[in-house]
């Protein structure tokens, strides 16, 4: 089932459209799925996974030729002096036309094999299009959510210089009526003059992070400017087990599933090397027409079937044979250590997609509880500024905690969601949004 979703997705006329794709709109505003649905048609990574597919499909096309009926036209004319003529004495030119149809009946199950491997490579082109997809939609997530939190902090800054420009003034004012001393006012000036590089370094990383996206999203050149986003880093709990997720990510993640597809193939092309040990057999007819010139303005023509069986043997080739069944052999080994290698990689991948995802829960929880108290106390120094019994001192020290305690809240909430849209890449279950 899930084979033939990707085989739809790679060989439809949206995907024919996409391998050259078109400057399409994107939504304005943006959100997640519309980020998501317009990377599956636009993302380069893809759309090259797509051709491979397609590539792999004409190997099947072109293998499966000798298996089937093969038509051939040949034609000759020659002309000559007469005195050289082998023929006729009297002969100055001679045509031959022919059509031969051809069929192999027996080729060692070399044909078989070779059709078999390469639909096998093309099953596994399928799989190397779910990666592909994955790795890219994890990406466009990735960078969706970097948006996001870099937004996020350009406001928590922009707060937070609001903030601080209220407290100048104030202190101004205070200062005025003699109630505050100058140096009150410029410990003000200077905290607000020290929030403004975080401030401009955020909004960057606001527009850096945006072109990152529209990157990963694959717009292309001359294409629309990226328009806002919508969205947030809501925190929503996730969990997973590890048992659970070891299985599904060796049922299902395409890399293993491609490995499992190439074995296959190798198996097939093990026989395929070794089919030229055997004869190879066919039959032939044809049709065929001979005409020759006279001098003295005459023809002579010629013509009927043919009908034959014809075979070949090499019955030493040099070891030619067994140099190409070594060949396979070694391939196949190779590719079965290649997924003795990769199930090792993805079990130490999966641990550490639930490691970074529990370490992020903590993270998320304990920035909470950090924000929650940090606005309390902002709070009660602004109480006690005013009523007097607390320093400015005490109320700059307050908003500078709470805006460091807002931007680790929102890193915690940005690690948590791309570190669960990890681990269901490293499961093998692809993006929640286009997991068929």
């Amino acid at each position: 089932m899930k084979k033939t979703f990707l085989l739809l997705l790679a060989l439809s006329p949206l995907a024919a459209l996409a391998a050259d794709p078109a400057p399409a709109s994107l939504p304005d505003p943006l959100d997640l799925k519309g980020a998501i649905l317009y990377a599956l048609d636009h993302n380069y990574a893809i759309l090259q996974a797509r051709e491979q597919i397609r590539q792999q499909e004409g190997i099947v096309v072109q293998v499966r030729a000798p298996g089937i009926p093969n038509v051939t036209g040949t034609g000759s004319y020659q002309r000559n002096q007469t005195t050289v003529s082998q023929t006729f004495p009297l002969s100055n030119a001679q045509w031959v036309a022919q059509v031969k149809a051809s069929q192999v009946l027996f080729a060692g199950g070399g044909i078989h094999a070779n059709v078999r491997s390469a639909e096998l490579a093309r099953d596994a082109a399928l799989f190397d299009l779910q990666a592909a997809i994955n790795a890219a939609l994890l990406d466009v997530r990735t960078r969706f959510y970097n948006v996001l939190l870099n937004r996020e902090r350009v406001r928590v800054q922009e707060e937070n210089v609001a903030l601080l420009t209220r407290q100048v003034k104030d202190t101004q004012n205070q200062a005025t009526v003699g109630t505050l001393s100058k140096f009150e006012v410029l410990r003000a000036r200077v905290a607000l003059a020290n929030a403004q590089p975080d401030l401009i370094t955020a909004r960057n990383d606001y527009r850096n992070s945006s072109e990152q996206l529209r990157q990963s999203l694959g717009v292309p050149r001359g294409g629309p400017e990226m328009p806002g986003l919508a969205g947030s880093l809501d925190y929503a709990p996730e969990d997973f087990a590890l048992a659970a997720a070891l299985a599904s990510a060796h049922d299902h993640r395409p890399e293993l599933l491609r490995l499992a597809k190439l074995e296959e193939a190798g198996e097939q092309s093990v026989t395929g090397a070794k089919s030229t040990y055997y004869p190879n057999l066919s039959v032939y007819g044809a049709y065929e027409r001979v005409g020759e010139g006279l001098v003295q303005g005459g023809s002579f023509n010629a013509n009927g079937w043919l009908l034959g069986v014809q075979s070949s043997w090499a019955i030493f080739d040099g070891r030619a044979t067994a140099g190409r069944v070594l060949q396979s052999k070694s391939q196949l080994r190779q590719t079965r250590l290649s997924t003795a290698q990769e199930e090792l990689a993805i079990d130490v991948e999966v641990r550490q997609a639930l490691s970074s995802l529990q370490e992020s829960t903590e993270l998320v929880n304990a920035s909470q509880q950090t924000a929650d108290e940090a606005a309390e106390a902002l709070r009660l120094a602004n109480s006690r500024f005013t009523a007097g019994t607390a320093t400015q001192l005490d109320v700059l020290t307050s908003q500078v905690a709470l805006t460091q305690a807002r931007t680790n809240q929102l890193q915690a909430n940005y690690t948590h969601l791309v570190a669960a849209a990890a681990v269901r890449k490293a499961i093998g279950l692809g993006d929640a949004l286009v997991a068929p």
